[in-house]
């Protein structure tokens, strides 16, 4: 009898997982996906075309409210955990509760699950959500682009959509993003590969994506989210740690993995950070790592106009993951407007409107902040009612891209950016440079 499984995600690594390990193997029956922290994923199925043997009607996808009563239903016998950026304490509750039900739990571990390319890969994670990993990304593209490298990004998936057209999905311009309905946490981290001349894959089955990948590309580039391990073999592995959560670099799953088995570590946003916690983060990080090399990064912001933030009313934006369950209560937009003197920075949270408030009731630590939350048509037009129902004199936009393309903002807005900037040495640069003077893999130029 093949053992009955449910696999708990949260669209991503649990179809990896369920593609790398349990798809056309007859020692299991995986007889639902368990679905949370991104809303509306549920109540789909996961398609008989992905599938694979044995499903011939998909696999149903639950929420995951529903866990205990589908291992008594099913009598299920395996539960695997398939998501990320979760305390260790949190892991530990759900396993009391499945094995309290009689069956057993499971984590799949990082070389199970991490596919082999032909082609170099370098990989960029962190060890939570926010860390500043999308900076560390562009830098080490651009590092690879200065070498006259063809760089081919892929990206944690977030397939929010249909799934049966999200197989593999490749970006290269801002109409792909249009052409395949992308929602704002989608185009926050496709839109910067595009602006540096990068094409960048994401989607569902990543054995397609990989072999689609290494035709185009001279490096691989793992772009990670959610503080997930890659889905990827790495040649190279850097992981991003942030001083304003110290602690968390061992406190969460699977962050502290990503730890264990970095080659470089950037302990980023050090110019905003208290020294005492910067150095209680490198000490763990050396106790954990003894090996890794380690980079003192900053993440120094940059803001066309910042002159009109003086002595206004202003209301931030800031992106919506990390607000959520990355659990930081301020960003690169609160920082900007302390730094230019806004009179007030305007609580937002009375202005709330729909699913903008249902987070806000999921996840009470927000600030005074809008989480720039887009995973659907009605939270997009959730959103815009929120921004344009506060009463303020400017909007500062923290997020990845310019939100006034997906959302009409009628107020003012100032558009806040930051890149990542190494304090001494060693730099992303010099270490991407050795990296490539020791690599075995091919490593052809662009022509």
């Amino acid at each position: 009898m093949a053992i009955k499984t449910i696999i708990m995600g949260a669209a991503g690594r649990d179809f990896h997982n369920f593609n790398m390990v349990y798809r056309n193997n007859p020692v299991y029956e995986v007889v639902a996906f368990t679905a949370t922290q991104i809303p509306d994923i549920d109540g789909r199925v996961y398609p008989a075309e992905l599938a694979g043997k044995g499903y011939p009607k998909g696999i149903p996808i639950e929420p995951e409210d529903k866990l205990l009563e589908l291992i008594k239903k099913h009598k299920v016998e395996e539960v695997v955990f398939s998501y990320s950026d979760v305390q260790h304490e949190y892991v530990m509750h759900h396993a009391s509760r499945i094995t309290a039900a009689g069956a057993a739990f499971k984590l799949l571990g990082y070389n199970q699950t991490a596919i082999k390319c032909s082609k170099p890969v370098i990989s960029i994670c962190a060890v939570r959500t926010g860390c500043g990993k999308s900076q560390t990304t562009r830098a080490v593209v651009k590092a690879l682009k200065e070498q006259g490298l063809k760089v081919v990004s892929v990206r944690h998936p977030m397939p929010y959509g249909d799934l049966k057209k999200q197989v593999c999905q490749r970006f290269a311009s801002y109409k792909d993003l249009d052409l395949h309905k992308c929602t704002i946490e989608e185009r926050e981290e496709y839109e910067p590969h595009i602006d540096m001349g990068a094409v960048i894959y994401s989607g569902v089955d990543y054995e397609v994506i990989a072999r689609n990948a290494e035709k185009e590309a001279d490096v691989i580039v793992w772009d990670g989210g959610n503080n997930d391990f890659p889905f990827f073999l790495s040649d190279l592995k850097f992981v991003v740690a942030d001083p304003h959560r110290p602690g968390h670099e061992c406190e969460y799953y699977p962050g502290e993995a990503n730890v264990y088995t970095a080659d470089v570590v950037v302990i980023n946003k050090i110019d905003s950070a208290h020294p005492e916690d910067i150095n209680y983060v490198r000490e763990n990080i050396m106790y954990m790592n003894p090996n890794c090399r380690i980079i003192d990064a900053a993440s120094p912001i940059f803001v066309d106009g910042w002159e009109k933030i003086r002595g206004k009313k202003v209301v931030v934006i800031e992106d919506g993951p990390t607000l959520t369950h990355g659990e930081m209560t301020i960003g690169a937009g609160v920082v900007a407007a302390q730094r230019y003197g806004a009179g007030e920075i305007v609580d937002p949270k009375p202005f709330f409107k729909g699913t903008i408030l249902a987070a806000l009731e999921k996840y009470p630590h927000i600030g005074d902040i809008i989480p720039a939350l887009g995973y659907g048509k009605k939270q997009v037009a959730d959103l815009e009612k929120t921004i344009n129902g506060c009463e303020c004199d400017l909007i500062i936009s923290a997020t990845p891209i310019d939100i006034s393309r997906v959302v009409k903002i009628k107020k003012p807005c100032l558009r806040v950016a930051y890149e990542l900037q190494e304090i001494g040495r060693p730099t992303v640069a010099e270490l991407v440079g050795n990296f490539l003077k020791g690599v075995k893999k091919p490593v052809k130029k662009a022509k």
